[in-house]
């Protein structure tokens, strides 16, 4: 069920994506009075579809290979391939008859419109939700570092101050891109003396290889303090009041959470020696441990969240701000992927793994976050200039209109094949190491 869950918000966002692009190609075409004949969700191939409905010249429908999606501009030679449509006389109405420049519109469209649905969902959360943070100047305690912080010499209790000689901010910003793609100077103060590491170069390869959860948690570091009792529960039972602060467990440090979990967890179903802090008191206190290594207890939350509401108009801005950072760091992803920074089965991401990241169940502001954060991706991705995709053809339009004529129609035959090959190799790539991710786990 959680699969099918997962699945479906996948495919109702990039349905959503796949319609507005195309959308954007199709209503270019019909400003400069060029036919289009289909209009589709996924691919009909081979002749199959689920649904279709034709209005005037056009054909709308729904194939049955849920890989995208098209409109058949007449004219033109795209994902059809239909190259007998090309051998008649050119009419007035289609594609290639065309001036360039209104040709160059048309490939554009459906980025442009990408483009714009990015930056209005991040500009309709902005103002509904407002920017919502934990201000770094409250995680009084530092962070919970894991695996891979210890690896680049950051550790739990160490206090961000800045990263890259700016003042962190927002606590939330130690996932930043400026962090993750590498080469960033975090400046930290642990037990009162500044220091400063460099994140490496390859750094997000290997988070991609071991999870986000082995960075640094979310969260400032929790310190013991007893801020609630589950009643009947084992701290309960044992005399644990609100307001204790839990110093040792076993005579181990578990001062805060990050310290205690691991030891109660570890001694499931036994009883556990733990010395508390009441008032200036220390009690010594034997707790039993429930069978899924709990003993009963919620620590104070130390930090507030803060809240920034926007206005219609200023939450513009930074909507588009967002939007421009997403686009930003794929450039900035593909940069280190080309420069053999970062392996490629690192970097990509699979249908498998989108919907994922997409969970189990349905939040409203982590779908439309993930589809705009996705309808960024899918502009800067068209926008490649491979052959088969609209940067593709924007290339060969503006080589056209350089040397002033149009390309042969054998050569664009053989560059639509050729890219075609690209992308179908891109998706079992992709794919396939979403599927080895999986197994090799």
């Amino acid at each position: 069920m959680n699969g099918l869950i997962m699945a479906a918000q996948l495919i109702a966002g990039l349905s959503i994506l796949v319609v507005l692009h195309e959308l954007g190609h199709f209503l270019a075409a019909r400003a400069f009075g060029i036919k289009v004949e289909k209009f589709y969700l996924f691919f009909d191939a081979w002749g199959f579809k689920l649904f279709s409905i034709k209005v005037g010249e056009t054909e709308y429908g729904i194939g049955w290979l849920p890989l995208g999606g098209y409109v058949k501009i007449a004219g033109m030679i795209d994902e059809s391939m239909d190259v007998e449509a090309m051998k008649a006389p050119a009419e007035p109405w289609e594609f290639r008859s065309k001036p360039a420049w209104q040709r160059l519109i048309v490939m554009i469209g459906g980025v442009v419109v990408n483009v714009i649905l990015g930056i209005f969902i991040f500009w309709m959360l902005t103002f509904k939700y407002g920017d919502t943070y934990i201000p770094n100047e409250q995680a009084k305690n530092g962070i919970v570092a894991y695996e891979l912080a210890n690896e680049i010499g950051l550790k739990s209790g160490d206090k961000i101050l800045s990263i890259n000689q700016k003042p962190l901010v927002k606590f939330s910003d130690m996932w930043s891109s400026a962090v993750l793609m590498g080469n960033a100077v975090i400046e930290f103060d642990r037990a009162g003396q500044t220091q400063q590491i460099t994140i490496p170069t390859n750094f997000i390869e290997k988070l991609s290889e071991k999870g986000r959860t082995n960075f640094i948690d979310d969260f400032p570091r929790v310190e013991n303090k007893v801020d609630s009792l589950i009643a009947d529960g084992s701290a309960a039972k044992a005399g644990m009041q609100v307001g204790d602060v839990i110093l040792t467990v076993n005579d181990s440090a578990a001062q805060f959470m990050d310290q205690l979990k691991p030891i109660v967890v570890k001694n499931a179903g036994k009883s556990i020696d733990v010395i508390v802090l009441r008032g200036d008191e220390k009690l010594n206190l034997t707790v039993n441990v429930s069978k899924e290594g709990t003993i009963g207890f919620f620590p104070k939350k130390d930090f507030e969240l803060k809240n920034i509401q926007y206005g219609f108009v200023s939450a513009l801005p930074i909507g588009a701000s967002k939007a421009w950072s997403t686009l930003t760091d794929n450039v900035k992803g593909l940069g280190k992927v080309v420069r053999g920074e970062v392996a490629a089965n690192k970097a990509v991401q699979g249908p498998i793994g989108i919907a994922a990241i997409y969970g189990a169940t349905f939040n409203w502001i982590k779908f439309w976050t993930l589809t705009a954060i996705l309808s960024m991706i899918l502009a800067f991705m068209n926008i490649l200039p491979i052959p088969a995709l609209d940067g593709g053809h924007c290339v060969f339009l503006i080589i056209e209109s350089i040397i002033g004529r149009p390309l042969s129609d054998k050569f664009m035959e053989r560059a639509q094949m050729v890219g075609f090959v690209i992308l179908i190799s891109l998706m079992v790539f992709a794919f396939g190491n979403d599927l080895w991710k999986i197994f090799s786990k």
